[in-house]
């Protein structure tokens, strides 16, 4: 979804749709999302974007990943089933994710862009791929495969 108000929307019915069905876990993964959205834009006075959001979720689900593992390093798998029920129903709202082959032909392409020669260049490349990788991609590994790139 690129229209951020369809995204908002669609995650306003999928509240009520919870409400209905009695679907106790969901509700409260929506409400959160939607509450980090309705924070943002108090503490910014302004309407969120389609990359907005995208970068909201995706932090969510970040969140979510770090908590199953630290989670899951204590032996507790009952949050572990609960934060991993709540990176699902985050990850409905992100666009599909991309494979390796499709990384790396963005990684390409952008340093091919921005004419980066060194590990001084890493910047222009992940502020040129940020917008298109935001919420697709892992930005850990991306930036990774970048300094393997521009140190080889």
């Amino acid at each position: 979804m690129t229209d951020a108000s369809a995204v908002k929307t669609r995650i306003a019915e999928d509240i009520k749709a919870a409400m209905r069905a009695g679907e106790r876990a969901r509700l409260t993964t929506l409400r959160g999302i939607m509450a980090a959205f309705k924070q943002i834009e108090v503490d910014t006075r302004e309407t969120l974007d389609d990359a907005a959001i995208i970068a909201i979720l995706d932090k969510l689900a970040k969140q979510r990943r770090e908590s199953i593992e630290q989670f899951a390093k204590a032996g507790r798998d009952d949050l572990v089933a609960n934060e991993t029920d709540e990176l699902q129903i985050i990850q409905e709202y992100l666009p599909p994710p991309l494979d390796d082959a499709e990384i790396n032909t963005l990684i390409e392409h952008a340093i091919g862009e921005t004419g980066a020669v060194g590990m001084k260049d890493m910047g222009k490349v992940m502020s040129k791929l940020r917008p298109e990788l935001q919420g697709r991609a892992d930005m850990g590994a991306v930036s990774a495969r970048i300094k393997a790139r521009l140190s080889s």
